[in-house]
């Protein structure tokens, strides 16, 4: 596959417009999972998304053109899956399963457009919405951030030379080739790419793929987002995420409905998938209450995803939560994927080994860590903590908690609500950087 030159292509972003997202498929494997289950289970449920900017320090409308991001928007909806792609998905096998995909949600996506938005300027922030039928409004989270990412990106590069972005991407390629050559020295790895979502953009983080597939070889075993998976022959790695629980607590009629949601997800997960892609996330309404109350049943499945507590701490409570259910933790997994880089990935990785299988989810520090890389030390290329979530369903505002109350979403009398039906334990405050 020939190399693709981003410096060039980087600079012929100033005189046309090359889209940022080329593919629905351009998206994270979950999504397509989750609307699988959510079509066939959940098809009138309505569900609002609203982009999330943590970093309030960034003033995203001052730094991006209305016009440009409305312009990017607009194209995403006038895509479609195409018949290779629909094709690919029907044939292909994941996680050694073929058939994944039934003929008839393919015939569906076939159809398929993204939903309209809304856009507006707040205080210098965008307010950007998508409101309609959840089996629509879903797959916005991914193209939305991955468009607003990107556009910041290519701001901060707009009045760069030839040869500063040369140099700028020759720093970034050399800073991840010294992370992959430290990685090599973990023999046991198993990495993937989750870095979709708060990418540089589309062509960097192609490079990084296939960066990691030649250097780490068989260590790296698939990435989250689709196409580049099918560009590639890697496996499209994922299963499920926030937005199961915390819609179905937002549709519950009770309290006892709301503790019991969580739950309830992974019944219809299991059911749904027949007993395959059997991993938790347990830190929608806090880990700590998810494994208090969980069903015996829970410690039957295959693993767990810690996402917002520290990992070593979340590892090792899950692992005696294991131990006090009968579970022998060398046979689970443990999927390591909030905030990772190459230094907690060694740290993780030289704790746990031997004790549990682990797997690392490698995301933003992949695919946008541009720090010390611009030759004019420019601000503008750091990452920010960029999010879209679901904050109603039906009407019915949505929450989610966290380990970490930084990332906790909802509105302020919910919130203290649903820490009413889970309490506040092990919630543990800490800065969000990515």
């Amino acid at each position: 596959m020939a190399v693709t030159d981003i410096a060039t292509r980087t600079w012929e972003h100033n005189w046309r417009l090359d889209p940022i997202v080329r593919s629905l498929l351009d998206t994270d494997f979950y999504k397509l999972l989750m609307l699988q289950m959510i079509r066939h289970l959940h098809g009138e449920t309505q569900a609002t998304f609203r982009l999330i900017n943590r970093t309030t320090s960034v003033r995203l409308a001052a730094v991006i053109d209305e016009a440009d991001l409305r312009a990017q928007l607009d194209h995403v909806r006038t895509l479609r899956f195409s018949k290779k792609e629909l094709i690919w998905l029907a044939g292909n096998s994941f996680y050694g399963r073929s058939q994944m995909f039934s003929a008839d949600f393919l015939a569906w996506l076939a159809d398929f457009r993204l939903p309209p938005y809304e856009l507006h300027v707040v205080d210098g922030q965008f307010e950007l919405t998508f409101a309609g039928p959840w089996t629509y409004t879903t797959m916005w989270e991914i193209p939305a951030l991955a468009i607003v990412n990107e556009l910041r990106a290519r701001a901060a590069l707009r009045d760069k030379g030839r040869f500063a972005l040369d140099v700028l991407y020759a720093r970034a390629k050399a800073k991840l080739w010294d992370k992959v050559e430290r990685l090599r020295d973990l023999p046991d790895l198993v990495l993937s790419d989750f870095g979709t979502r708060r990418r540089h953009g589309f062509l960097w983080q192609r490079w990084c793929v296939e960066a990691l597939k030649e250097g780490l070889g068989e260590r790296m075993v698939g990435t989250s987002n689709v196409l580049l998976a099918m560009d590639n022959d890697l496996e499209a790695i994922g299963t499920n995420a926030h937005e199961l629980p915390m819609v179905l607590a937002a549709l519950a009629p009770d309290d006892a409905g709301i503790a019991a949601a969580p739950y309830r997800v992974l019944q219809e997960w299991q059911a749904h998938y027949a007993g395959n892609l059997l991993v938790v996330l347990p830190d929608a309404f806090g880990t700590e209450a998810f494994l208090r109350n969980a069903p015996a049943w829970v410690a039957e499945w295959t693993g767990f995803r810690p996402d917002s507590a520290p990992p070593i701490e979340a590892g090792e409570r899950i692992i005696r939560w294991w131990q006090d259910h009968g579970q022998d933790p060398r046979t689970k997994l443990l999927i390591f994927s909030d905030g990772m880089d190459v230094d907690s990935i060694e740290r993780v990785y030289r704790h746990f080994h031997g004790r549990v299988r682990m797997s690392f989810g490698w995301g933003t520090n992949l695919t946008n860590d541009f720090r010390g890389c611009d030759p004019d030390g420019l601000p503008g290329l750091e990452p920010i903590s960029l999010v879209a979530k679901v904050v109603s369903a039906d009407g019915h505002p949505a929450v989610k908690l966290s380990d970490n109350p930084a990332k906790a979403t909802g509105d302020p009398a919910e919130i203290a609500r649903y820490l009413k039906i889970f309490g506040n334990a092990g919630r543990e405050a800490a800065t969000v950087s990515v």
